[in-house]
């Protein structure tokens, strides 16, 4: 299980957000003596991104005057919120009185001390409307309070008839629950949400499974789940009531759930359906709503600026939502989260077929004033039909590299393609731009090079201790550390690397090269270093969350890569002193030079590149020759440390360019906006069919990468990675791979 914070909980400061537009979904709360935790489920719902809710609160016969006065007047200040007095009658009564009272075709049952992640109820809203012939729509569960857990079951009808895999929490179709009869009313508790489950299932009813931990509930002793548990006779009679609603469940395995993200990623080229949506969310006044749009939040450099840039917008002028277009682990996620709530994991709770229509939804209900695109190749697909909805909408976006060996060119091509949609591009280095002008026709007006930068106040060697590196791996003191940071991955060349080492070693150099960082071809890698007898010439530390210890005591920082953009390893060595030679790739010379390390040429192209394991001996010679240049006069050295540092202050800083993007994206939103696009039939329609087009691309990218976030069948999955071992670690299983991989899947998708 990843590392879950449940020191996170919702609702621990009140964030409140309002909007207009008639209610779409209903609350539903028993409340009985129950004002301990009800601040924090009440901040809870009034944090959520969807606010067009209201709130049936069911006072059940509390004892407590001073619990039903505190709940009333937190109630008094939102209008959206209905108090209800009943004598006790039990939660089940409750429920049914609120469900009787409310006003909408979806209700949700949230218990007095329970918690909603603030992005809830817009994504089970959203699941149900994607999913008109389900009754309910469910999320995976945080247990807190009195245990600590997380649930996370696939839905099955079947089990569901001796295992309850759900909770209460749920947004459920109200006329469903009235179809049989609302919650069951008896003298105890009795698993009566289990019980209305098992009575819909009955009739056929089937739930959406949200692939989000977005319903935390709070375990105590005096709960209702734990008195079932300590009565033996109760429950034995609830068991018998299960039991006897069970076995009406006749062909539990013609019930199919909805799972997201789903599996049937079938061809549809279904057009993008939208409506005219009157709901508003209040716009905080005098802000610039900007919605980004990136493929996930994943450790990596483009991650890395996309947090530095919305971590730097000032929040006094701007307001910050975030929609994410692939399924992935999101190990950023926390980080992000710390800047905006507002963040939205769309194939976690829709088909890609509908991610148009949320698109068009969120824009219109935010009133957004700029969208920013980068590395997502779906939203890419989209940005021609947003703008015949949107016509004075800015579109803006990020490219940090040309990618040759995909889509011949990657997102650049994207980006140049659209050039007379987007209203400007930014580019990380100016390689990158002249690509742009010289290849794809864009007007040099219309594309920037900001560059990335790096937190020069965090990559100071004279905030780290040096000595942990050398400590860690036995090295004797003064040898000198050659680091490869990256990604274990064919565009880093690690192997290369290898090569570098073997060849520095035989003639004699005392050289240690440190490799930091995981992928795909970290096994291979350590395997192959054994196998050239480097075992105390080339050490791996794996993936590591603080860099600064390995360039605090490296002589100097290598990149080899057969691509680039400008790498994030490169500022940050630089900022810490340290010297580095890179290949020219990308933008890196513009950053790297004689005075600050050296740039070795690149001898293989770019596009014929398939993750090659031999290499030019031209190639490592110039490679050695450059790292001896380096490393070969104590003095030159110094300088080249000092000066590296003095070129990240003067031009290469992360303020720098977090300064300007907090002038340039306003410029940007009040500017456009008063060109409107001119949208003709015949570019609606062109459109439509590019928004077609690029909904069934991605289900292509998706079915081919399934087996990255674990969406295929288990013996398919150890299948696959049964013949990756043997490609990867055999060599006669490598020799194989590499006469196949040119015809891989990979390749034939893009």
């Amino acid at each position: 299980m990843k590392f879950f914070d449940f020191s996170k909980e919702p609702g621990q400061v009140l964030h409140k957000k309002t909007g207009t537009g008639v209610p779409l979904l209903s609350i539903i709360t028993g409340f009985y003596n129950a004002a301990e935790h009800f601040e924090q489920t009440f901040n809870s719902v009034m944090n959520q991104t969807f606010p067009w809710f209201e709130w049936v609160i069911v006072n059940d016969g509390s004892t407590r005057a001073e619990d039903v006065a505190y709940m009333e007047n937190l109630a008094q200040t939102d209008a959206r919120i209905r108090v209800i007095h009943q004598e006790n009658g039990g939660l089940s009564a409750a429920r049914n009185k609120a469900i009787e009272a409310s006003k909408t075709d979806i209700v949700l049952p949230l218990d007095a001390d329970d918690l909603l992640e603030p992005t809830a109820l817009e994504m089970l809203y959203w699941a149900l409307l994607a999913n008109p012939q389900a009754s309910w729509s469910y999320c995976d569960v945080v247990g807190f309070g009195g245990q600590y857990y997380q649930w996370k079951k696939p839905f099955n009808a079947d089990k569901m008839r001796t295992e309850n895999l759900l909770v209460a929490t749920a947004a459920i179709r109200k006329q469903a629950v009235l179809e049989v009869g609302g919650y069951l009313v008896a003298d105890h508790h009795i698993n009566e949400d289990w019980v209305l489950w098992l009575e819909l299932l009955a009739r056929g009813h089937f739930p959406v499974h949200v692939n989000q931990y977005a319903f935390w509930y709070r375990r105590q002793e005096s709960g209702m789940l734990s008195s079932i548990h300590k009565d033996k006779e109760l429950q034995k009679t609830a068991a018998r009531l299960v039991a006897q609603k069970a076995a009406l469940i006749k062909e539990p395995e013609k019930i199919v759930p909805v799972e997201y993200p789903l599996k049937r990623n079938y061809p549809a080229f279904t057009a993008p359906v939208v409506d005219v949506w009157e709901h508003r969310v209040d716009r905080d006044t005098g802000k610039i709503h900007v919605t980004f749009v990136f493929p996930w939040l994943e450790m990596g450099g483009a991650d890395l600026f996309n947090l530095n840039l919305i971590a730097g917008l000032d929040r006094n002028r701007y307001a910050v939502s975030i929609l994410l277009t692939q399924a992935a682990a999101h190990t950023w996620r926390s980080r992000f989260e710390a800047q905006t709530d507002e963040i939205f994991f769309l194939p976690d709770f829709l088909d890609i077929d509908h991610m148009a229509a949320f698109f068009h939804y969120y824009l219109q209900t935010r009133q957004s004033q700029l969208l920013f695109v980068s590395n997502s190749a779906l939203c890419y697909g989209l940005v021609p039909w947003i703008k015949t909805q949107f016509p004075g909408l800015p579109v803006v976006d990020y490219v940090h590299m040309e990618e040759w060996y995909w889509r011949n060119g990657g997102h650049a091509r994207s980006s140049g393609q659209l050039g007379g949609i987007l209203t400007k591009t930014y580019v990380c280095n100016e390689n990158t731009r002249k690509v742009l002008l010289d290849i794809f026709g864009r007007h040099p007006d219309t594309v920037e090079t900001v560059y990335i930068g790096v937190d020069e106040t965090v990559f100071d060697p004279q905030t780290v201790p040096a000595g942990q590196v050398y400590q860690e791996f036995s090295l004797a003191e003064g040898r000198p550390i050659v680091l490869f940071p990256c990604r274990m991955a064919a565009q880093k060349r690690p192997f290369l690397m290898l090569e570098i080492a073997k060849q520095m070693k035989a003639h004699g150099s005392p050289v240690a090269f440190v490799a930091v960082g995981d992928g795909p071809d970290s096994g291979a890698l350590e395997a192959a270093a054994r196998q050239m007898g480097l075992r105390n010439t080339v050490y791996f530390a794996g993936r590591r969350s603080d860099m600064r210890p390995f360039y605090k005591d490296a002589a100097v920082t290598l990149i080899c890569s057969v691509k680039e953009g400008l790498a994030l390893t490169a500022y940050e060595s630089l900022a810490m002193a340290v010297p580095v030679v890179t290949s020219d790739v990308g933008g890196q010379a513009e950053l790297v030079n004689d005075s600050c390390g050296r740039v070795v040429p690149l001898l293989v192209k770019e596009e014929d590149y398939k993750d090659d394991r031999e290499f030019l001996p031209e190639e490592i010679d110039l490679y050695e020759k450059a790292l001896n240049a380096v490393l070969g006069d104590a003095a030159q050295h110094g300088q080249m440390c000092e000066n590296g540092r003095k070129r990240i202050l003067s031009g290469f800083s992360l303020h720098r360019m977090q300064s300007y993007f907090n002038a340039e994206l306003a410029r940007v939103a009040n500017a456009a906006a008063e060109q409107p696009l001119v949208v003709t039939e015949g570019l609606a329609n062109m459109a439509t069919e590019l928004a077609m087009l690029a909904a069934e691309c991605e289900k292509g990218f998706s079915r081919a990468f399934k087996a990255d976030v674990g969406m295929v069948d288990s013996k398919v999955y150890r299948l696959a990675v049964r013949i990756l071992n043997f490609l990867n670690y055999h060599p006669l299983g490598f020799k194989i791979g590499r006469i196949l991989r040119p015809f891989s899947a990979k390749e034939q998708v893009e």
